[in-house]
C-alpha cells in the first residue's frame, strides 16, 4: 500500500467516469478505484488506485501487485505520468476564467487529462477509433485486446508490438477490422519489432519532431498524431481543429448556426494557449 496526496482540484469521480466509456477498463465508480495495466521493465503489473480525498483535497491508495521494493518508486512515478498528478489544475482553472471557457471550467472543474496505459495502446487505439462510432469503436477494441493480449488479475493487457507483427489481416479481418486498419496496425508493430520506430524515445521529443516521425506510417494522419500526443504522451498544448466533436461542442457553446470554420477556431486559440490540450478535453466533456 501505498499513500499519495496531492494539490486540488482533482475530480477523479470524473476521471472514472470517462474510463468507464472503455470496457476495457476494471474500476468501481462507488467505490472509486480503478485497476491499472503498466509495464515495468516488461514485467506486467497491475496497480489498484483509489481515491480516498475529495476534488478539493485529492489523496490516493495504491495498492501494488508487485512487491519487489526495487519496482517501487518506477510504478509510483508511471501511476503518476499517468493520472497527471504533477500537473497544477488549479493554475489551469485560473486560467480560463478569464476566457470564453470560463462556463466550461465551473461546470467540468478539476477534469484532468489521464493518459492511455502506454503509447503504443495509444496509437492503436487511435487507428482502430477512425472513422468510427465511438460504440463500436470500444467493441472492436474489446475484441483485438482480448483475443490478442493477455489477462492479469482480471485486468486485459494490450498485445505487445511483437505479437501483432505476427498477425495476419485475415486474423483481424475475422474480428471486424477493415482490411486497411489490419495492415496499418500490423505494418507499424513490424516497424517497432523491426527497431525502426522506437515508442519509448518519444518521451523525449518534441510534437513537431514526433509529427514528422510518426507521419510516415501508412494509417497515421494528423489527427492521429494529436491524439497520441495528447492522450499519450500528455501534452498540454494540443488542439485538433478538425475533430468533429471540437467542432459541435463550440457551435453548442457560442450559439453558432454552424460549425465553426478552422480560421473562426484559429482565432480563438491565442487566449487559451498554453492549455490547448485543457480547452479540448473540457470542450468533449460539454457534449459527452
Amino acid at each position: 500500500m501505498y499513500t499519495l496526496t496531492i494539490q486540488g482540484p482533482y475530480n477523479f469521480d470524473l476521471v472514472l467516469s470517462r474510463l468507464a466509456l472503455d470496457p476495457l477498463h476494471v474500476l468501481h465508480k462507488e467505490e472509486r478505484w480503478v485497476q491499472v495495466p503498466i509495464r515495468i521493465y516488461n514485467k506486467p503489473i497491475v496497480v489498484k488506485v483509489q481515491a480516498t480525498g475529495t476534488t478539493e483535497n485529492p489523496a490516493f491508495l495504491l495498492e501494488l501487485d508487485e512487491i519487489d521494493s526495487t519496482f517501487h518508486d518506477t510504478i509510483v512515478k508511471e501511476i503518476c505520468r499517468i493520472f497527471r498528478w504533477d500537473v497544477s489544475l488549479l493554475a489551469i482553472h485560473d486560467h480560463f476564467q478569464k476566457t470564453n471557457l470560463k462556463q466550461l471550467f465551473e461546470q467540468h472543474y478539476g477534469t484532468p487529462i489521464v493518459l492511455d496505459f502506454h503509447p503504443y495502446n495509444s496509437l492503436v487505439k487511435c487507428i482502430i477509433h477512425q472513422q468510427l462510432n465511438l460504440k463500436f469503436a470500444f467493441t472492436l477494441t474489446h475484441r483485438f485486446v482480448t483475443t490478442y493480449g493477455f489477462e492479469k488479475n482480471g485486468v486485459w493487457f494490450y498485445p505487445l508490438p511483437e505479437t501483432v507483427a505476427k498477425l495476419t489481416v485475415e486474423e483481424l479481418r475475422q474480428l471486424q477490422f477493415s482490411t486497411r486498419k489490419a495492415e496499418y496496425i500490423i505494418d507499424l508493430s513490424k516497424e517497432i519489432e523491426k527497431g525502426n520506430l522506437d515508442i519509448e524515445s518519444l518521451y523525449e521529443k518534441t510534437d513537431e519532431e514526433i509529427m514528422v516521425e510518426l507521419i510516415r506510417y501508412r494509417g497515421i494522419g494528423q489527427w492521429t498524431i494529436q491524439n497520441v500526443l495528447l492522450f499519450g504522451l500528455g501534452r498540454n498544448n494540443l488542439f485538433p481543429l478538425a475533430d468533429i466533436g471540437i467542432q459541435n461542442a463550440i457551435k453548442k457553446l457560442l450559439q453558432l448556426e454552424q460549425k465553426p470554420t478552422k480560421e473562426e477556431m484559429e482565432a480563438m486559440l491565442p487566449e487559451w494557449n498554453p492549455y490547448l490540450s485543457y480547452a479540448s478535453l473540457y470542450l468533449w466533456r460539454s457534449i459527452e
